[in-house]
């Protein structure tokens, strides 16, 4: 038989050759090469055992492992496969076979030459964020042996009982708020504790003596101490204060709008534990007040009459603070008028006192909810506020209800590293919530200017979670000024006759994306039409 002539042998070549991807073709152009010379005995053995796997196992791992050792030795030493005795056509019969196996008919050369490096890439860029993500940032799971210890401690001093501290009435009534008190839990130096002692004449002070375990020994800058104990800094930044939130847009009592389809309803001054960079800090009352069934009636008449009207947030203060009857009372108001077609409710109660979500508040969600859904807004701002205790507390509730949302507010010290940040989300994520908002921290309450974030620091922040950690757990970045304004870069670059130039938030890498076309989108050319 005559050997085939050249031009028949490129024909075959290429015939061979069209089988495979362009970047198998690559790979298997890159590996052709012919024998040059002699192998160490060890890459012999290795690549004889690599070849043996390859061949005899129907997976697709061993064939990638035999290429990405051929194609090492090969830029590190000059040998070809021809060099250990494999010639080109018995790659092709493993490239071909790594195709079949795989179920997406995935190519070698695409899996070793593309998706492995960018694989290799992205996991490069959270490498310092797991190095330090539970040493920056720990979370109160990660703590929980140190909380338990405080949480003793704090039982002692305060002649607190088991039953005291598993109850909410307990937390309630053994609620730490004296200079005082505190300095019998925490030590924190004289002038500290004096510093705190001057801004409580002024500004309430109240936690809870489950918050107040979640506090670090030792930490002056701990993130749970800072939101919940009031400093200095809020005497000294007091200034001329912009009129409290409310007096520009409550239209009826109990009641702040904004938008056409979305009234809040603030059913409470209470809170279980007092914020320090509340947006209604000065203007809480000296006392807890139960209001009473006709303020109410007076929001609900406002939200009967304005049928445009679908969605309520009941807020206060804090909305689990109602006591069950008058919440239940509350949801089965909403839920008989029929152009309300959600309700949410605003709490920081699971991690400041989740003792108070019982069976009783769990059914009355639950019961709602089966009529129109309910989401549970929560906020969490340090993920070193979700402890076993929360994240059960959590679970519990997203069985009951439509789902629970995290609206953090962006602060310093406690949340503005892209660790602590991204820490934040995950952890937040993994007990049950989703990552909603992240609220820059507002400008209307100079009392805590010094929280305050500038925000091109929040837009790296959530810039920096595309692509690295889960889209759903990265939230939206938002300011309020007269509504919630969004406050994230543009990653269009450019625009021009149908071709966007378009920018990848975890990269910085341009990239080319055409348009649809405008003029198949004018042109009514759908398949299935009505006659």
């Amino acid at each position: 038989m005559n050997a085939p002539s050249t031009t028949e042998a490129e024909i075959m070549t290429e015939s061979v050759s069209a089988s495979f991807d362009s970047y198998t073709k690559e790979l298997l152009e890159t590996l052709s090469g012919k024998a040059e010379g002699t192998v160490e005995a060890a890459d012999k053995i290795e690549i004889a055992n690599l070849l043996e796997n390859a061949q005899s196992q129907q997976l697709t791992a061993p064939i990638v492992d035999l290429f990405s050792k051929l194609l090492e030795l090969q830029e590190n030493t000059g040998a070809s496969p021809a060099d250990f005795g494999i010639p080109i056509d018995q790659l092709e019969q493993l490239a071909r076979k790594h195709e079949e196996i795989d179920e997406h008919m995935v190519s070698v050369g695409g899996r070793l030459t593309q998706a492995l490096p960018i694989a290799s890439t992205a996991n490069s860029r959270v490498e310092e964020y797991l190095a330090k993500k539970d040493t920056e940032a720990p979370s109160g799971i990660e703590l929980w042996e140190t909380i338990e210890e405080n949480r003793k401690k704090i039982q002692s001093e305060l002649g607190m009982s088991d039953d005291d501290w598993n109850s909410f009435n307990g937390q309630i009534r053994y609620a730490i708020d004296s200079v005082e008190t505190l300095a019998k839990l925490i030590d924190l130096p004289a002038d500290v504790l004096e510093s705190i002692a001057n801004v409580t004449k002024t500004y309430r002070m109240r936690l809870t003596p489950y918050y107040t375990s979640l506090i670090m020994p030792g930490a002056i800058n701990d993130p749970i101490m800072l939101q919940s104990v009031p400093t200095g800094e809020m005497i000294q930044n007091a200034g001329i204060e912009i009129p409290p939130v409310a007096a520009d847009h409550s239209p009826a009592r109990l009641v702040d709008q904004f938008y056409p389809r979305v009234v809040t309803i603030k059913a409470t001054n209470m809170c279980a534990m007092y914020c320090t960079h509340c947006l209604r800090l000065a203007h809480i009352g000296k006392k807890d007040k139960v209001y009473s069934k006709e303020a109410y009636g007076e929001a609900l008449d406002y939200i009967r009459k304005n049928d445009r009207i679908r969605d309520i947030l009941i807020t206060g203060g804090d909305a689990f603070l109602l006591p069950n009857s008058l919440l239940e009372w509350l949801l089965g108001e909403l839920d008989s008028i029929d152009h309300i077609k959600a309700k949410r409710l605003g709490t920081r109660i699971p991690v400041t006192a989740p003792m108070r979500v019982d069976e009783g508040l769990l059914d009355i969600l639950e019961a709602s909810n089966d009529k129109k859904p309910i989401r549970v807004v929560t906020q969490i701002n340090t993920p070193q506020e979700i402890t076993p205790v929360s994240r059960n507390v959590f679970r519990q509730i997203s069985k009951r209800t439509f789902t629970v949302l995290n609206q953090a507010v962006l602060l310093k010290g406690i949340n503005d590293t892209r660790v602590k940040m991204w820490k934040l989300c995950e952890t937040v994520q993994e007990a049950y919530v989703r990552p909603y908002y992240l609220f820059n921290c507002s400008y209307r309450n100079p009392q805590f200017k010094h929280f305050r974030v500038p925000l091109e620091v929040g837009r790296d922040l959530v810039e920096s979670m595309y692509g690295n950690i889960s889209g759903d757990a990265i939230p939206r970045y938002i300011a309020t000024a007269g509504g919630k304004i969004p406050l994230h870069r543009s990653n269009v670059v450019s625009g021009n006759e149908g071709q966007y130039v378009l920018k990848k938030p975890w990269s910085g890498e341009e990239v080319s994306y055409p348009d649809a076309d405008p003029d198949v989108y004018q042109q009514d050319n759908f398949a299935f039409k009505m006659k």
